[in-house]
């Protein structure tokens, strides 16, 4: 199902510059057309300020669908309209590329992902990820380090978009289960205790990229 006319959709726009992708913006739909929507210019949200878009610019985009599912689809922006305001030409997608994500059942993807974990104790290491989504990871680490299920855990995520940035996305984490692998190392499934919401997004950003990636092979 694609967005409604006067429907609300939030952006975040593909940049080499970390914080400025991790900026969320949101605009209305206000007009439409057979292959493209004419949005508002975007306004970000924390600030209010406008974003002034530029041909060919990448948006990671999401809408809210009535039954209150979030979806996701990338789009680009095509051309520019002067009315009584200026409005942005995107790109619509098709519906098989929007990917839907309950709130309590985040899209999740295989990916080996550079993880900086923090113990309670201070001890701190690195990992790779088994699986990343919007409500948590497993991580594969060495054997020696001392995890067990309800343990708190802080993290640091590198995240590598595919136009070349990267962004780091910390939370804290609790362990629901430990797995000792044949190969002495040990496997960890973390669920979020607290993310902030833009952190969040950012993982299902990658994710949602990920996905279209396999989708296209």
């Amino acid at each position: 199902m694609l967005p409604k006319l006067n429907q609300m959709l939030y952006y975040q726009i593909a940049s080499s510059d970390d914080e400025e992708a991790a900026i969320v913006y949101k605009s209305r739909i206000a007009d439409e057309h057979e292959n493209d929507w004419l949005i508002e210019v975007p306004i970000n949200e924390r600030t209010g300020g406008y974003k002034r878009l530029f041909l060919g610019d990448e948006l990671a985009t999401s809408f809210i669908s009535d039954d209150g599912i979030k979806n996701y689809f990338d789009s680009h922006v095509i051309g520019f309209v002067e009315d009584t305001i200026r409005l942005v030409k995107i790109r619509k997608p098709e519906p098989s590329r929007i990917t839907k994500v309950q709130r309590r059942s985040f899209l999740r993807v295989a990916a080996e992902l550079e993880l900086a974990v923090k113990l309670p104790d201070q001890v701190r290491f690195l990992s790779l990820t088994d699986d990343v989504g919007g409500g948590g990871v497993s991580f594969i680490c060495d054997g020696k380090w001392q995890l067990a299920a309800g343990q708190a855990l802080e993290c640091w995520l590198l995240i590598p978009y595919k136009n070349g940035s990267i962004e780091h996305s910390f939370f804290q984490g609790e362990i629901v289960r430990v797995v000792e692998l044949e190969s002495g190392k040990k496997q960890a499934m973390v669920k979020f205790a607290n993310i902030h919401d833009f952190e969040r997004q950012k993982i299902i950003r990658y994710c949602f990229e990920k996905q279209l990636d396999l989708r296209n092979k």
